[in-house]
């Protein structure tokens, strides 16, 4: 390393960047003076955030040698924040593989510290009695600290803030359910901890000695169970008292299908979160402080916590969501060019209206879709799509969006996913939903003249196997009922939109 790059600060290596704490650990590095590089399968999933250019992003898979360890080139410090759950039975063997390919990778190149967010497991439950979801976060913390690589280990049980799964649930329980029949699992003491301590946690675990390798619990300053953080959480929003009342039948599969149904974190998610809550998580020791000493107002309480993150919900100041990452097992494909790929079919519905308004005030629209704006037709039908998608385990339609107004790069939306934005022009989602193939949503705003433009949509749907073709063919009769009455619709409320702007620009007489 010459001087210069001295100065600059050490080069950090962010794994995860795409998802909730990576995206909001990369510009508090950059704000500390590190110099980051970002490793991700997709590198156009960052490329509308707001430090994009001042990071070095790389394609790589935690799960590929040769891409971990040209990533690792020249790093000081590398950051493990990616795991693989819900991708299949055997998660817990991809997630050791990844770690061990990691630690290796990071030993070979020099790497001066590794740092790695788990979860707080609970004292004294033997690990093999631990839900799986904590097992793997553990015995990846393990592999992580064998690696011979100077390790920091930081734990912790819920996290609060804007948009993390934690929180979500937390909320749209209490919001959503004045009077509730509970699991068991809300009287289990936890110790929550704010975001913005986590993050100070993990900026401030690539300055630690040389000679220190271990694990770090991480907590705010209340303990609570379940109920009490509900209780309090409703105090904090101006919510009436709420009644719970628990009930000893809800098991953990039972529990997260509950949760699924209540709140958009879909049942998949909602399970590793309530299996980790069945036991007692309370921080055993706090000697991560005398390495990350904590400024005054820190921790973070839970009242305050909720506070800061209910106000980043109203002002729409959500920079990353818990629906940030993708979700396991959904297709990655970006849309071929070649509309025969691969000698496949591939099924189009497209659509057009000529708008009465400018471009800019359709492209408005466009980008506004979904979430609390909905999707411009038949709110019946999509709402019945998104509870069958439910219903086999996706994502379904409540995922909302990060912004109310703009979307960028790798999104979610819904149970879609924005695979590519040009603003004022093209948005296109791909389907995150359960489906017997592969498919894609583009609307695309196009000047017609006059103050005029034109509005373009297309469905694309490539079938996988005779059950694909059945479910493309079973579902054509409604296009146009769903399909063509959002092309009129989003059509006329750009219509619509423009000339109220400029009504109000008009003077009063």
């Amino acid at each position: 390393m010459n001087g210069d790059e001295a100065a600059a600060g050490p080069r950090c290596l962010v794994t995860g960047a795409t998802g909730y704490i990576g995206g909001r650990l990369v510009p508090e590095l950059l704000a500390a003076g590190h110099r980051v590089r970002c490793l991700a399968r997709s590198p156009g999933k960052l490329r509308d955030h707001p430090w994009a250019g001042d990071v070095e992003v790389v394609r790589g898979d935690v799960r590929d040698a040769a891409s971990v360890a040209a990533a690792m080139r020249d790093v000081d410090v590398a950051y493990y924040l990616v795991h693989a759950l819900g991708t299949g039975r055997d998660f817990e063997e991809t997630d050791s593989r990844a770690a061990r390919v990691f630690g290796g990778a990071a030993r070979a190149a020099g790497v001066r510290r590794v740092v790695y967010l788990g979860g707080l497991t609970p004292a004294g439950v033997p690990e093999h009695a631990l839900s799986p979801h904590l097992r793997s976060r553990a015995e990846v913390g393990h592999i992580l600290l064998r690696s011979g690589v100077p390790t920091t280990v930081l734990r912790a049980a819920v996290i609060i803030g804007s948009g993390s799964a934690s929180f979500e649930m937390l909320r749209y329980l209490t919001e959503r359910l004045p009077v509730m029949v509970t699991p068991r699992w809300v009287r289990t003491r936890i110790q929550p901890v704010a975001v913005r301590d986590v993050l100070r946690a993990l900026v401030g675990s690539a300055g630690m000695p040389a000679d220190v390798s271990r694990a770090f619990d991480l907590g705010g300053p209340d303990v609570l169970t379940y109920r009490d953080m509900m209780m309090r959480y409703a105090a904090v929003a101006g919510l009436p008292r709420r009644v719970i009342l628990p009930v000893p039948v809800l098991t953990p599969r039972l529990s997260s299908h509950w949760v699924g149904l209540v709140t958009p974190v879909p049942a998949s998610l909602a399970r590793p979160l309530t299996e980790s809550l069945r036991h007692e998580v309370v921080c055993r020791e706090r000697d991560i402080t005398r390495y990350v000493p904590s400024p005054p107002g820190h921790p973070v309480g839970f009242d305050e916590a909720v506070r800061l993150a209910l106000r980043r919900v109203r002002e729409a100041g959500v920079s990353t969501r818990w629906s940030s990452a993708s979700v396991p097992g959904a297709p990655s494909d970006p849309l071929p060019t070649d509309p025969d790929w691969a000698g496949g079919s591939l099924y189009t519905d497209h659509r057009q209206a000529r708008v009465d308004a400018p471009v800019d005030a359709l492209w408005r629209v466009i980008e506004g879709v979904g979430g609390e704006n909905g999707w411009y037709s038949f709110p019946l039908a999509w709402a019945l799509r998104g509870w069958l998608d439910r219903l086999v385990g996706g994502v379904g339609l409540r995922r909302g969006r990060r912004d109310a107004q703009r979307l960028r790069a790798g999104d979610s939306l819904d149970f879609w996913r924005v695979e590519e934005i040009e603003r004022g022009r093209l948005l296109r989602l791909r389907a995150e939903m359960r489906l017997p193939g592969l498919a894609w949503l583009e609307m695309s705003a196009e000047p017609d003249g006059a103050g005029r433009s034109r509005y373009r949509q297309r469905a694309l749907f490539h079938p996988r196997g005779l059950l694909g073709h059945a479910y493309w063919w079973s579902v054509s009769p409604f296009h146009a009922l769903v399909f063509g009455g959002m092309a009129r619709n989003i059509a006329r409320a750009a219509a619509g939109s423009a000339l109220t702007r400029t009504e109000e620009r008009l003077p009063v007489r």
